[in-house]
């Protein structure tokens, strides 16, 4: 064919099988083009008019996937999430380096070579009896996957980063006004009066029916969302290649007889699997089976009635499961829980006369008469008196009168007075460096806040799961 055409290429016929060839090779070319079976943009992020290729990603995955023990990679490649969580973390890494590269560069920041040079000199890593090594410098990069160009740049868009973020790293002088602010609210005591009124102190008649119907009507019992479940479990050693390979091939063939229309369990013993039933459980009251861990059961939970999941793997080989059934969170019927309000209205009622009585305690208070049975007591925010009772203690001015609620009691307190603390030099010198580790913080959250809003952040999400989702 192509000896013909440069035979006969000023032929018209000629001319046409060239044109028609010519079309077909652009419009294969358009096509790869539209369609992406040519796509080669390989920027996975962009940050403001920087970008993050997926090269520069897979070159930090593999760092730190080398910093890491057999476990912690064995753990990530087994599992889903944790894989997924790693990533994450790689790319909120480049991200906020590339953030603080740019604004380096915004603000004219320059590192020159010899000062690149200096640095690398500097490294112990590079040095033998005290002096720089050539050999040693190649050895340790060789052996990090760094390239000499590679480690340059990396190290000079450290000294960057530095110059845009050390000088939040310096350490913020607190104010002695508020040093003594926070050291006064924390170690002042209080003088208090309080009286404790007891839901065991009264007691209640047995209820009637209609007792029990209106208090169920004020105070419903429900039933959690529950669900039934049936999975395929195909055991496999997912440390050992060998293993995991043959299991893999055994639950594709498990998944393949599931959408061919078999069910769970005969497909199970096509291929000698293990199919396990499941009864109906909630989110608290899970079923002692190893292999539905707190992940598994929150993906369970996310699931349709009738659905079945993908193939899974967790540390005991491949798992397909399916929702059976969902019964929905409800009300429970009166005559299910009847038996069980008795203790409950009885607590409610003894609880609704020592409420009354509380409340007669604080008004004869306020009238300017004493409470009978009362504690007084000097309290600190976290000792002297029951805990909710420091709590209110310290919430409410001095001159208050109030009723602090607990879960079997009700306190009428009264806060007296205030005293200034003592000044501990050391509880101080506390309260100062938490105050400063309070303030950078903030500095910094403030910082890359202003960050985000200078140079946004955008996945290429097209990149993303082609090349790092798969």
């Amino acid at each position: 064919m192509l000896e013909y055409l440069r035979n006969a290429a000023d032929k018209p016929v000629a001319k046409i099988l060239i044109t028609i060839l010519a079309f077909s090779f652009i419009g294969w070319g358009v096509a790869e083009w539209i369609f992406g079976g040519g796509y080669s943009d390989t920027t996975l992020v962009r940050v403001g008019g920087q970008s993050i290729s997926v090269n520069q990603f897979n070159a930090e995955k593999s760092r730190e996937l080398a910093r890491m023990t057999r476990e912690e990679m064995r753990a990530i490649y087994a599992d889903q999430d944790a894989s997924s969580a790693f990533q994450t973390k790689i790319l909120t890494q480049l991200t906020t380096q590339q953030m603080a590269q740019n604004r380096a560069h915004d603000l004219g920041f320059v590192v020159s070579d010899n000062a690149i040079a200096r640095e690398i000199r500097e490294f112990p890593e590079f040095q033998i009896n005290g002096a720089f090594s050539t050999l040693q410098f190649d050895s340790v990069l060789n052996a990090s996957g760094y390239s000499e160009a590679d480690f340059a740049a990396v190290l000079r868009n450290q000294v960057l980063r530095s110059m845009v973020l050390g000088p939040i790293s310096v350490p913020m002088k607190t104010p002695q006004f508020a040093a003594d602010a926070l050291y006064n609210a924390r170690y002042a005591t209080r003088n208090i009066e309080y009286a404790t009124v007891r839901f065991s102190d009264f007691t209640v008649g047995k209820p009637t029916e209609e007792d029990l119907k209106t208090f169920y009507a004020q105070n419903p019992h429900t039933v959690a969302e529950m669900r039934s479940v049936s999975y395929v479990l195909v055991p496999a050693e997912m440390d050992k290649p060998d293993s995991y390979g043959t299991g893999y091939d055994i639950a594709v063939k498990v998944e393949d007889d599931i959408i061919a229309g078999e069910s769970m369990s005969t497909a199970a013993k096509n291929n000698n699997a293990k199919h396990v039933q499941v009864n109906a459980f909630d989110m608290a009251h899970r079923p002692a089976d190893e292999n539905l861990d707190d992940k598994m059961i929150a993906r369970i939970f996310r699931m349709d009635e009738g659905a079945e999941s993908e193939l899974i793997e967790t540390k005991h080989g491949f798992i397909i499961v399916r929702v059976d059934k969902v019964i929905p969170e409800h009300n429970a019927e009166f005559d299910d829980v009847k038996s069980t309000l008795a203790d409950a209205w009885a607590r409610d009622a003894a609880r609704r006369m020592a409420y009354v009585n509380a409340n007669e305690i604080l008004v004869n208070l306020n009238d300017g008469k004493e409470m009978s049975k009362s504690v007084h007591a000097d309290v600190t925010r976290t000792n002297g008196a029951p805990t909710n009772v420091l709590v209110a203690a310290f919430n409410n001015a001095v001159g208050t009168n109030t009723i602090v609620e607990s879960d079997d009691a009700f306190y009428v307190l009264a806060v007296r007075s205030e005293s200034s603390p003592t000044i501990d030099t050391k509880k101080m010198a506390e309260v100062r460096t938490e105050l400063e580790t309070m303030a950078m913080r903030q500095l910094s959250d403030d910082y890359n806040a202003f960050l985000m809003r200078k140079y946004p952040t955008k996945v290429n999400e097209r990149v993303y799961k082609r090349f790092i989702t798969q």
